[in-house]
């Protein structure tokens, strides 16, 4: 009950508004949160994004490990942060005008390109996307509905001119030198642009540490450029240097052995054992054989990694959906088999934060359709097995 010099007060000197605000406090001291703010377009919904407790992993290991929602971004992903920055610098620098026909040129696996085909479309520009021709039926059909030219080619090293990065490098200086048009082309690079890392320094990182109101133990997120994992983790460890950076890394990229061993090598590279050219893996977003601009913006702020397979991935994409109802895709599921290893062998009580990358959605096709073949009661023990 409230005190009764409170009530005295209201009666006394308070408006009809006062009184009812102060009875309201009295009887919620927990204020609602206000509704976020009407937006102008779809850029301004991208960033903010909500951090939410896994319940089941942090049960089950006495733990507290918090998923950073960066699949709540418009286009979906992280990416969307980083192809916001990389059109707002080139824009900043009259490379490229709305609506005059210009093209943003990219080379990615899917979800980058997704980014930059929606803020194309609000921002008035093409997305013009080359990608690997085994890029998952989804990612294809989202680059499609948004009416992004796609440009599909065979997986291929980096260093081979037809590979899809040198594609779109090529395809951007193509249209620049075409004296048949005014419209301008402009080569993303996400890989070696500098704005990549800068923006998850900007704002993914900040917003960690102050969700996790400055107290958290450790940061887990994969590496594909390498920008989210450096921009965030340059950050934190600059506010709190007891902070430990673990990168998670699917079978079949050298990332790990770089962590762990200074060596970017690993024994898929072997001749005759691989799937596929990049990464021999189902995983798609994290994985990588090279050191980019981005990654080595942070790599000395990394503390550790851990290798995780095809199948542990897998299993806990099934885990997570059956008992938390987070469908999350496969580099999320990476990042969380990574983080569950790390609650087990730490005190309890210890606050881990992972990069929820993006949903399932965009992985029906070949990563659900094998963690659908998991028992939806599996339990921890068995997916990390």
């Amino acid at each position: 009950m409230a005190p009764k010099f409170l009530y005295y007060f209201i009666t006394v000197v308070g408006t009809a508004a006062t009184t009812y605000t102060l009875l309201q406090l009295l009887r919620n001291p927990q204020t609602k949160e206000k509704p976020p703010k009407r937006k102008q377009n779809v850029a301004d919904l991208i960033g903010n994004t909500p951090m939410v407790k896994i319940s089941s992993l942090s049960k089950l290991t006495g733990c507290e490990i918090y998923a950073k929602l960066e699949l709540a971004n418009p286009g979906g992903s992280a990416k969307d942060r980083v192809a916001l920055a990389v059109i707002q610098d080139f824009e900043k620098k009259g490379l490229i005008s709305p609506n005059s026909g210009d093209v943003v040129f990219e080379g990615t696996s899917g979800s980058t390109g997704i980014s930059f085909a929606m803020l194309c479309n609000a921002l008035g520009y093409t997305a013009h996307i080359c990608l690997p021709d085994d890029t998952s039926n989804e990612k294809l059909q989202l680059l499609e509905s948004y009416g992004a030219e796609i440009e599909k080619v065979k997986p291929a090293s980096i260093v081979d001119p037809s590979q899809y990065v040198n594609a779109a490098r090529r395809g951007a200086q193509a249209l620049t030198d075409d004296p048949t048009t005014d419209a301008r082309g402009v080569f993303a690079d996400q890989f070696e642009n500098d704005n990549n890392w800068r923006v998850h320094y900007r704002t993914t990182g900040p917003e960690i540490w102050e969700q996790m109101d400055h107290d958290l133990d450790y940061f887990v997120a994969g590496s594909g450029t390498g920008g989210t994992i450096s921009g965030c983790s340059k950050f934190l460890r600059e506010h709190d240097d007891s902070i430990k950076v673990v990168l998670a890394d699917p079978q079949g990229s050298g990332m790990y052995n770089r962590i762990k061993y200074g060596v970017m090598y690993d024994s898929v590279e072997k001749e005759g054992t691989r799937r596929r050219h990049q990464v021999d893996t189902l995983i798609e977003g994290i994985g990588l054989n090279r050191v980019t601009h981005n990654f080595s913006q942070g790599e000395a702020y990394i503390t550790d990694s851990e290798r995780v397979t095809d199948e542990q991935a897998i299993r806990m994409a099934r885990f997570l959906s059956s008992n938390d109802g987070l469908f999350v895709g496969s580099s999320t599921s990476i990042n969380a088999v990574a983080a569950t290893r790390i609650a087990q062998r730490s005190e309890k009580g210890t606050k881990i934060v992972l990069i929820a990358c993006d949903s399932g959605t965009r992985h029906l096709s070949k990563f659900w359709k094998e963690a659908l073949k998991v028992d939806s009661k599996i339990t921890l023990e068995q997916v990390l097995h």
